[in-house]
């Protein structure tokens, strides 16, 4: 069998169990996925597919079934893991319909087409000038974007804390060369002026016990602050954010950030359950959503871009 060229995507760690968050009338719904393994090599099989799934393509449900099962065939070329094919596909089905919250209008990725997306964009920042930093400018350290979250992330953010973590040692990197990435998607909602662009990362990571029933009540948006909280995610979804405000006010004409910019969402794919997912206080379990203020999105560009952010 042919060996996959890039490396697995390392963002498949267990994380521990956040207790039991139910929906209003206590229902506890098993996860799509709680059959499924866990693994890098599993979460870029599924990268892989929802890259390519195109829904334009599909005709009806079956159409799109059929779509997603060839993919899942196709991929598993580059990313062998051993799985029940059916398994799988009911369960991606299930995700892409599976509300995205108030942030992407109540759509689905279903419902987002070819021509509202861009699948895996990559993007490279220059930190600190790139190799072109001003000589009268001290370099930054990473450990400066804990001073900017504390002033910019108001106290009632669910990841208002992580500020904490930001300001420790292990941060003192210098903001110097150039970071690059890549975004699993951007995607528009909305018409006319009022059409907005958010970041979608995909996440099949297992929070809770693997020793236990896996139940979609552990994707409930308090237990996903929780585990974003205890992990880099806070801090690449600010990343994401300065990417995707950079490239808007590049691409969008008359780009204004509270218009066009329309936040982050981190898709914990294991508590996505399709149309019936629960919600809790309008937002879907598996779906967390989250929009940095402007103010905090342009002092970290300015900061990674070597210029003296203040406040």
């Amino acid at each position: 069998m042919t060996e996959p060229e890039d490396p697995p995507r390392a963002d498949e760690p267990p994380l521990p169990d956040t207790g039991a968050y139910v929906s209003a009338d206590g229902e506890r719904i098993l996860s799509p996925m709680a059959e499924l393994p866990v693994g890098a090599t599993f979460g870029s099989l599924v990268h892989a597919v929802l890259e390519h799934a195109d829904p334009d393509q599909a005709a009806d449900d079956d159409g799109w079934r059929a779509q997603l099962r060839r993919l899942v065939d196709e991929q598993r070329v580059w990313w062998p893991v051993d799985l029940d094919r059916e398994v799988l596909t009911s369960a991606l089905v299930a995700v892409c319909d599976t509300p995205l919250g108030p942030l992407a209008g109540d759509t689905t990725l279903r419902r987002v087409g070819r021509v509202d997306r861009l699948a895996e964009l990559t993007f490279e920042l220059p930190l600190g000038g790139g190799d072109r930093r001003p000589p009268t400018v001290a370099a930054a350290v990473l450990r400066d974007v804990a001073r900017l979250w504390r002033i910019h992330v108001p106290a009632d953010d669910p990841l208002a804390g992580y500020a904490d973590t930001l300001d420790h040692p292990a941060y003192e990197q210098t903001l110097s060369g150039y970071l690059s990435g890549s975004l699993d998607l951007v995607f528009g909602v909305g018409e006319g002026e009022r059409r907005r662009y958010l970041v979608a990362d995909y996440k099949t990571t297992w929070i809770g016990d693997h020793e236990q029933p896996h139940y979609v009540d552990a994707y409930h948006p308090r237990a996903m602050a929780e585990a974003m909280s205890r992990s880099s995610y806070p801090l690449q979804a600010l990343v994401y954010s300065v990417a995707l405000h950079r490239f808007l006010r590049w691409r969008q004409p008359g780009y204004r950030f509270d218009e066009h910019f329309g936040g982050v969402l981190y898709l914990y794919l294991r508590g996505m359950c399709g149309a019936g997912t629960p919600v809790a206080d309008g937002q879907p379990y598996g779906v967390f959503a989250w929009k940095p203020s402007q103010a905090l999105v342009e002092a970290v560009s300015d900061l990674f871009g070597g210029q003296e952010a203040g406040s």
